[in-house]
This record gives C-alpha cells, sequence and structure tokens, in this order.
C-alpha cells in the first residue's frame, strides 16, 4: 500500500538492536565472469540464492549449512546472462544490473545503474521487459543511479538512487503500482553514507544497506525503516569499522526457524583481484 504522502524522517535514529555476524565466508570461483554481485534475493528457508552481478549475470546457488545453521559453502547451480526481451544478450553498460527484487508470487525485477531503469525479470528465460520509468531516472548522476530494489509484502516495488540528488540532502524513495511511479517518501542521509541495497521484512519494514568508502576501506551501515504515512520511523541495526568488511552491496532478508531474523549481505569485488567476494549473514535480535 502506498503512502498517501511524503514523509522525512520525524525522530532522530533509535538505539542499534542486537545485531550480530553468525556467518562469514569468502566465495571464490575461476570462472571468468564470477564476481561484481550486487543483488541478492534468499529463499524462505535460507538455502537457496538468487544474484545478479554487475555485467549481467542471473546466478543460483545452493547455500550449505553446519549444524549451528552458519553458512559453511555456496554451490552454484545455475548461470545466465541477462537478454533484452527479443533475446539479445545484454552488453556493456547495459547489462549492469545493481538490484534484484522477487515477490511472494515468484514475479522479478531488476534494476540498472547505467542506461537506468526498472524492468520485469523472467527467473527462466533471463529476459528482461522494461516498463515505464520514472522521469528522474534518467536525470540521475552517471553511476550513482538505482543499486537499490526491494518488493513491500503487499507487492508494491520501491527503488532509490544510491546519493541524494544534486542540491539535496535526502534519497527519494519511489514506489510503482498499478499507476505508475512516485515518490512517497524521503530517506534523510545521515553522513558519508549511500544507498547501495534495499530489501523488507514480513512486517514491512524497509531494510537498507549503505556504503561509505575510507582511506582504510569500506564502511557499511544498514538502517531500518517503518514506512509511516506521516512520519518515518528510523533506527540504524548495523554498523561495521572501515576495512571490517570488503564492498557490501546486496542485501536479502528471511526469517530462521529459531525466530531471528537473518540477514545475508555480498560483496561486489568490481572484478578486482584486490577485493574479494565476502558472504556475511547476521542474526537480529529485536
Amino acid at each position: 500500500m502506498l503512502a498517501a504522502g511524503l514523509a522525512c524522517a520525524g525522530t532522530a535514529p533509535t538505539a542499534e538492536p542486537s545485531a550480530r555476524v553468525t556467518s562469514r565466508l569468502v566465495w571464490n570461483n575461476p570462472a571468468p565472469w564470477f564476481g561484481g554481485f550486487s543483488g541478492a534475493e534468499v529463499s524462505p528457508a535460507g538455502d537457496e540464492l538468487t544474484l545478479i552481478t554487475d555485467k549481467g549475470s542471473l546466478v543460483t546457488a545452493r547455500v550449505i549449512r553446519a549444524g549451528d545453521s552458519s553458512i559453511r559453502d555456496v554451490q552454484i547451480t545455475n548461470r545466465v546472462q541477462l537478454r533484452a526481451a527479443n533475446g539479445r544478450t545484454l552488453k556493456g553498460k547495459r547489462s549492469d544490473a545493481e538490484g534484484l527484487a522477487i515477490g511472494a508470487d515468484g514475479a522479478a525485477y531488476v534494476s540498472f545503474e547505467h542506461r537506468p531503469r526498472v524492468a520485469r525479470l523472467d527467473l527462466r528465460s533471463a529476459k528482461t521487459s522494461p516498463f515505464q520509468n520514472h522521469p528522474d531516472f534518467t536525470g540521475f548522476e552517471a553511476n550513482k543511479g538505482m543499486e537499490a530494489l526491494a518488493i513491500h509484502p503487499d507487492g508494491t516495488l520501491y527503488t532509490l538512487p544510491e546519493q541524494p540528488p544534486v542540491q539535496q540532502s535526502s534519497f527519494p524513495l519511489y514506489a510503482r503500482d498499478a499507476k505508475g511511479w512516485r515518490v512517497t517518501h524521503k530517506i534523510p542521509q545521515r553522513g558519508p553514507f549511500m544507498i547501495v541495497g534495499a530489501d523488507f521484512d514480513a512486517q514491512g519494514r524497509l531494510y537498507l544497506l549503505e556504503r561509505a568508502i575510507s582511506p582504510v576501506g569500506f564502511r557499511s551501515r544498514i538502517r531500518r525503516f517503518n514506512l509511516n504515512p506521516s512520519a518515518l520511523r528510523e533506527e540504524t541495526i548495523f554498523t561495521s569499522g572501515p576495512g571490517k568488511f570488503d564492498n557490501l552491496e546486496a542485501i536479502s532478508i528471511w526469517g530462521a526457524e529459531d525466530g531471528g531474523l537473518r540477514i545475508i549481505l555480498l560483496s561486489d569485488d568490481n572484478f578486482l583481484t584486490l577485493q574479494r567476494t565476502e558472504i556475511i549473514e547476521l542474526t537480529l535480535r529485536e
């Protein structure tokens, strides 16, 4: 359900809930296409991942867990290249997929940062079918477009740019329903962090993965929002120190059998040997 109007945060961020790292591994594969993971969706049982990369790969993988439910390994089960609606393989800047969202009904969507657009995605054929986008999308700064994409439990699709528009101090939150796209909220920017990923939990709370770059490495932060029509309710649930993790860009939420909320994060190594593909899982206790 779309909010009735624009809203900015009405209260300061609350204290962090207890979020702790319960899995961390470096994921390696010799395939030349491997790397650049920027969007992810985890299955409801936490045992399968669907991923996209900066060079247009659509990947599925099986999550292997140890007896304590921590992630022990991730095994690729399929990889295909994203295609245009006419079946042609997406190449170059048109293949720069950044955000992935899969609804409870199986409907899938992908956002692209270069040649900015959001498209429907057929998970079986890997074909993308763009629909009408908001006029703002083409005006985003180069390489700062829609990195974050998420579906609310009610089926509404949301997206945000990586950084606020020029001379603005907040990120516009765009929502799409049968009537098209509109801005429903303004997410306040706090500090040097930029938005790189998004997901919703079953209660409809929005989680934003943010990144900042420091002289000694990347920093990551996760903020959670209740999309109240009159005033956003905001809390920070996780912040990492400089260089603690690699370039975390993908986020996906699932609920474990023990009642804890799990957050899976993946890093985008930019296809550089100096970086690495990391898989991090957090357990969040309310």
